[in-house]
């Protein structure tokens, strides 16, 4: 919970941060922790797309307006289907995954970066 509201804090204050962007889409990174095999998951604003049994749900993918190329920040849900339950719901950050991690046995999504 605080690293939640710590989180919070730096993407809401604007002396923690620099003008910032939003993108239409986010790149994700799907691992299977089973079979070791990572796949790209490119998807837009709004939409959802499945991997494995999870549906990860984009809601924005945000940027540093002056270097596109430098750190990301996504908020996404994610949802067991199969369960009918919410795994991950908050923001990611490309740059420190661990921060604001999935925690599933089988799978592991991050953030790779903000796409235009």
């Amino acid at each position: 919970m605080i690293r939640a509201l710590l989180l919070a804090a730096a993407l809401t204050t604007p002396a923690a941060a620099q003008e910032v962007a939003r993108a239409d889409g986010a790149l994700l990174r799907g691992l299977d922790k089973i079979s070791g095999r990572t796949t790209d998951l490119p998807v837009l604003v709004g939409e959802a797309v499945r991997y494995g049994r999870l549906q990860v749900r984009l809601g924005e993918c945000r940027y540093p307006a002056g270097d596109p190329s430098s750190d990301a920040y996504a908020q996404l849900t994610i949802a067991d289907v199969s369960q009918n339950v919410t795994l991950f719901s908050g923001w990611m950050i490309a740059s420190s995954p661990a921060l604001s991690a999935l925690d599933d046995a089988r799978y592991d999504v991050w953030v790779i970066s903000c796409q235009s």
